[in-house]
C-alpha cells in the first residue's frame, strides 16, 4: 500500500468518525441518555399487561441495538486509526496477509482478509447473571438428554406457569379448565408410574406393605383406567 492510499484511507476514517460522534451526541446515544419511562411520559414501566407499552418497549430495544451498532463501529475505526499509527494496519489478523486495497476501500475498518472475515456481530452486551449461571447458559432444558432427569429451568418454568402468566384464557383455543392450560400440566412429577404417586410406603421405603393411599391425581387416573378395564 502506498502512502497516498493510506492518506485517503486515513481520510475517510475521520470522516467517518466525525459523522458518527455527530450522530451519537445530536441523538443523545439514540435516547440512551434518558430512561425509557421519561421519553413515554410514564410514572412507571410496569402496566397491568406487558402489551401496554409494547410499541414503546421495541422502539427503545431497537434504539439500543442501533445505539450499539454506532459505538462498535465508532470503535473499530479508533482501532484500526491506532493501527496506522504502529504500522500494521491492512494485514489480516489470521493470517498475516496484505488485506487487498479495493477491500479497504470498501470497508477501511476492518482486520480480516475477506477469506477469513467471521460470521454476523453478536452483541457483546451479555446479562451479567449469565457470569455466575451453573450450568452454562443455555443448556438449562434437559427434555433431550433421556439419561439426566435433574430439575431444570423448565421444571422451574413450569412450577411458576401455573399460578398463571400474561397470556389470557383465550389464548389457548382448546383449553376447557382454566388449571390446565400450562405446558403439560399432567406431567407426572417425583414419580413415573401412578401407583408410585398415590401410595405411602412403610419407613423404608418399601411398597409391600402399603399404609396409606393419597386421594391425588394419581390416584383418580389409576381408578379411572381401572373402572374402564372393568366395564370391558
Amino acid at each position: 500500500m502506498t502512502e497516498a492510499q493510506q492518506s485517503a484511507l486515513r481520510a475517510q476514517l475521520l470522516e467517518e468518525k466525525r459523522r458518527l460522534e455527530e450522530r451519537l451526541a445530536g441523538n443523545d446515544h439514540f435516547g440512551m441518555a434518558r430512561g425509557m419511562n421519561d421519553s413515554i411520559g410514564e410514572l412507571s414501566g410496569y402496566d397491568n399487561h406487558p402489551a401496554d407499552i409494547g410499541t414503546e418497549l421495541y422502539e427503545r430495544e431497537k434504539d439500543l441495538a442501533l445505539n450499539e451498532a454506532a459505538e462498535h463501529q465508532l470503535e473499530e475505526i479508533e482501532l484500526a486509526l491506532l493501527r496506522m499509527e504502529e504500522g500494521t494496519y491492512g494485514r489480516c489478523v489470521v493470517c498475516g496477509k496484505p488485506i487487498p486495497y479495493e477491500r479497504l476501500e470498501a470497508v477501511p475498518a476492518t482486520v480480516y482478509c475477506k477469506e477469513h472475515q467471521p460470521g454476523g456481530h453478536v452483541s457483546r452486551r451479555r446479562p451479567v447473571e449469565e457470569q455466575v449461571i451453573h450450568p452454562p447458559f443455555g443448556e438449562h432444558f434437559n427434555d433431550g438428554d433421556e439419561e439426566r432427569t435433574a430439575y431444570d429451568a423448565e421444571d422451574a418454568w413450569q412450577e411458576v406457569e401455573q399460578y398463571g402468566t400474561s397470556n389470557p384464557p383465550d389464548y389457548f383455543r382448546e383449553g376447557k379448565n382454566y388449571n390446565e392450560l400450562t405446558i403439560d400440566h399432567d406431567e407426572k412429577r417425583g414419580y413415573i408410574d401412578d401407583f408410585e404417586g398415590f401410595t405411602i410406603t412403610d419407613a423404608h421405603g418399601n411398597t409391600e406393605a402399603i399404609t396409606d393411599i393419597t386421594h391425588n391425581e394419581a390416584y383418580d387416573r389409576a381408578e379411572a383406567s381401572r373402572e374402564k378395564r372393568r366395564k370391558k
